[in-house]
């Protein structure tokens, strides 16, 4: 079964949708991630390319003071979706920059359509969340297309 990898840089907001619930949404043009590592250590570019947007929506829901649950659809294309589910419980807490905080999640694919139809695999987002509502999320994707 063939596998493809995505890295993307998402943005958007994520806003209050109720007690402990947030509505996330973001996109992502098409990019390229670069990361170098040389005399002076690691450089990181993100960089703009040809092509379309990736549009991600979600709901997260609060099961702690630093954890959370979250499902969701990211669509890459007209009828090129994944649905996603938590694997076991997200993280987020205070970063070291005042008003930001920064999280990670690991999503399950739990199906797909189009491209994706009967696809499975594990995505992995870190992001930050500022205090204005504004997300920036850096997902890793690894998924098997049948």
């Amino acid at each position: 079964m063939p596998k493809m990898l995505y890295a993307m840089q998402f943005q958007g907001s994520g806003q209050p949708a109720g007690e402990g619930i947030l509505q996330a949404a973001t996109q992502s043009n098409s990019s390229r991630i670069t990361s170098t590592v040389g005399p002076d250590g690691l450089a990181s570019d993100i960089t703009g390319v040809e092509g379309g947007a990736a549009l991600f929506t979600s709901e997260v829901r609060m099961t702690g003071d630093s954890s959370f649950t979250e499902t969701g659809t990211i669509e890459f294309g007209d009828g090129h979706s994944l649905e996603f589910s938590t694997i076991g419980e997200g993280y987020i807490a205070p970063s070291p920059e005042d008003g930001l905080l920064h999280g990670s999640v690991m999503w399950r694919i739990e199906s797909g359509a189009g491209q994706f139809e009967g696809a499975s695999g594990i995505i992995t987002s870190n992001f930050t969340l500022s205090a204005a509502g504004e997300v920036t999320d850096h997902h890793f994707g690894y998924i098997w297309v049948p």
